[in-house]
């Protein structure tokens, strides 16, 4: 009589959650204890988040080519696409009127009352130039690349993103003759998707070189005078994320607690390297798991990085009245409404510009003239620290998104997805 062997489980230490933690708390103790020597680990955050980006846009290439090409109906490209724009531009709206309520509830700014006249103006001056130089026209002809290579060079999400749709219908429309193209393809993303494996067995690396750097560079100090607004701004990402998505989940049938159970890995990395783009491969990867067609996820993930901006949404308007409080500067109902009505707009415009969020921001302000922009100098030693909630809360709102517009398609077995996220 034989018995069954029973597979050993893989020890705690080497599953990614548990190294990736384990960097943070040490890249902590280090930026504390020896900030000089913490700042020094820079180079290894930036350099896993390089090998990140190098394939990200050979994977959206491959995984939009084969999933349209793949499609029997082209229609259902556009209405996917319609839909996740529909859902994102609802979502990121609601995340404005959440950040100015809390705002106006809260009132993190008050009794600051900070001189703008003693502000320096000129550490925000690139940012407004850059503001002011990208307009909705600009950010539209962006989408379209100088030449095809010129997109995959720059590693532009959007501009690929086209490019792919374009050669999708393409092979599609050719049929039979393109299936070899389409083959090789297939094989291209497989063999991508190893290297994505390789490149995460060194997550732990890079998210201690960036932590440390963040620590050792900024220092807990630094969080001082605006913990309020810190602490603030992250409760509410939290309760944005329980209660809205929350609510949007059930909708769809499945829980927000067990998705962001089975996604911990990739939020344990945008908390680490502070960069919704390194869990970008893998959270397509996941998507796929739970039942999202290539085509689907393809599409909504990466427009989602740009699109679908409920971290960034959130701040802005949060920000935006932090300012106006602290320079004890009166809002009147119309001037809040202008706010939230022009960032619906440039929260989308300054996407895939360094420091999008923040230049986004003086964007907005410069519309309002009684809100000094000099007073943006308030949030820019804090922004590292608040750019990790807004990347974060991005991230997990692409991922809910596609699950959603696969839900709208009908092409998600319930069953089937809730098993698969309780495992």
């Amino acid at each position: 009589m034989t018995t069954a062997t029973v597979p050993r489980k893989a020890p705690f230490y080497s599953s990614m959650s548990f190294q990736v933690l384990f960097a943070i708390a040490a890249a902590i103790l280090l930026g504390y204890f020896r900030p000089a020597t913490a700042i020094a680990m820079k180079p290894l955050g930036d350099g896993f988040i390089r090998l990140i980006t190098m394939i990200i846009t050979v994977i959206i290439f491959c995984t939009v080519v084969t999933g349209i090409a793949g499609m029997e109906d082209l229609k259902k490209v556009g209405r996917v696409g319609g839909k996740a724009l529909l859902y994102f531009e609802a979502v990121s709206t609601f995340a404005l009127l959440v950040g100015l309520v809390v705002g106006n509830l809260v009132r993190p700014g008050e009794g600051w009352n900070v001189n703008p006249a003693t502000l320096d103006a000129k550490a925000i001056a690139d940012y407004a130039g850059q503001a002011k130089a990208q307009s909705i026209a600009d950010f539209l002809l962006h989408i379209v690349p100088t030449t095809v290579v010129d997109a995959f060079a720059k590693g532009d999400i959007l501009q690929v993103l086209l490019v792919s749709i374009l050669f999708g219908f393409a092979l599609s429309a050719a049929g039979a003759k393109c299936k070899p193209l389409i083959d090789l393809i297939e094989v291209l993303k497989n063999a991508v998707f190893g290297i994505v494996k390789i490149i995460m067995k060194f997550a732990a690396v890079g998210a201690f070189g960036a932590m440390a750097f963040t620590v050792g560079k900024y220092g807990i100090s630094a969080l001082g005078p605006l913990v309020k607004l810190i602490g603030l701004f992250y409760l509410t990402c939290v309760l944005f994320v329980l209660i809205v998505f929350g609510f949007v989940c059930w909708l769809a049938g499945f829980s927000v607690l067990q998705y962001l159970r089975y996604i911990k890995d990739e939020i344990l990395l945008v908390i680490a390297v502070t960069s919704s783009e390194a869990a970008l491969p893998t959270l397509m990867e996941k998507m796929e798991k739970l039942g999202c067609s290539k085509a689907l996820v393809g599409l909504v993930v990466p427009t989602g990085y740009t699109f679908n901006t409920d971290g960034t949404s959130l701040y802005m308007t949060l920000a935006a009245l932090f300012v106006a409080q602290a320079t004890n500067t009166h809002l009147t109902f119309l001037q809040q409404l202008t706010i939230f009505a022009v960032a619906t707009l440039t929260s989308k415009g300054a996407s895939g510009v360094q420091g999008a969020s923040f230049i986004a921001l003086v964007g907005t302000l410069t519309v309002v003239p009684a809100i000094p922009v000099a007073g943006m100098a308030l949030l820019l030693g804090i922004d590292r620290f608040m750019s990790t909630a807004r990347a974060l809360v991005n991230m997990i709102g692409s991922g809910v998104a596609a699950l959603v517009v696969a839900r709208w398609e009908k092409e998600l077995d319930s069953a089937t997805l809730r098993n698969n996220l309780a495992s």
